[in-house]
């Protein structure tokens, strides 16, 4: 087996990291809005936030807004690292240009440069290529296997080191498609808690309470304002990061299909 099935395995860790991250990012999101939303320079004498301060009107938004904060902090985190996670797969330079110059080299029967040019290029897809130059190569020798056995071990071994490769380029994507879904019915839960407030201030006997209805409302469309904006950014951070894996994908399986249909023109 070429040193493309052994990379991965160093890049298992441990399940418990995202948990650790989220209720870090929690924390952090809690300290956020009750010593900096929260601060009373932000309000006035009677705790009402001053006029335009948003930072004040934020801290207003209740227990809720602390645990969103956790959330979308949480996205940006695994956001950014899915980004430089799939970048260092692409490895150095373009994968268009590696690719073209690996089937250059392929067609013209240059192993060695072939596999020059994985070294050169890193990352994921070159290692699954380079998996597939190695194979092509020992089967070159092989003088016992059909040709047909040569093909299928080829393929084989771009399929296992493509299955090698792939976990590490879609970890910790399941958790912005989470974020999605949950972080608008958080915001739902604080929308509605919000509600409750501002129909229990109105429900009072006499004239109503102006702030307390004004808080329930408040309350009610922070918390609708940064569930959605943090449901929104998941969702398209998740679409984009599915995109650009497929886009790998589709070039390892267009290499790998091509460095099977090499061998079978070429070593017959």
């Amino acid at each position: 087996m070429s040193q493309t099935a052994k990379k991965p395995q160093k890049k298992s860790s441990s399940g418990y990291l995202p948990i650790v991250v989220i209720i870090i990012n929690i924390i952090i999101g809690f300290l956020f809005w009750r010593f900096v939303c929260g601060a009373d320079k932000n309000f006035d004498e009677l705790g009402h936030p001053l006029q335009g301060n948003f930072l004040g009107i934020i801290y207003k938004g209740g227990f809720i807004v602390p645990i969103l904060f956790g959330i979308f902090l949480t996205m940006v985190v695994f956001s950014i690292e899915r980004a430089l996670t799939i970048s260092k797969a692409k490895g150095k330079g373009s994968v268009e240009s590696f690719l073209q110059k690996v089937k250059y080299h392929l067609s013209n029967g240059d192993i060695d440069s072939a596999l020059k040019e994985c070294d050169k290029q890193q990352g994921s897809v070159a290692n699954v290529v380079n998996a597939g130059l190695h194979k092509y190569a020992e089967m070159k020798m092989d003088r016992e296997a059909t040709m047909e056995q040569k093909v299928l071990n080829i393929s084989k071994e771009i399929e296992e080191a493509t299955a090698l490769e792939m976990p590490a380029l879609e970890r910790h994507l399941p958790i912005l498609a989470t974020i999605a879904s949950i972080g608008t019915l958080i915001a739902l839960l604080g929308t509605v808690i919000g509600m409750i407030r501002a129909f229990a201030a109105l429900a009072t006997t006499g004239s109503p309470d102006p702030a307390a209805l004004s808080a329930g409302i408040s309350e009610a469309l922070i918390n609708t304002a940064i569930g959605i904006g943090t449901s929104a950014f998941a969702i398209i951070g998740y679409n984009v990061f599915t995109g650009m894996i497929d886009k790998l994908t589709y070039g390892i399986d267009e290499m790998g299909f091509s460095i099977s249909q090499t061998f079978a023109a070429k070593e017959k």
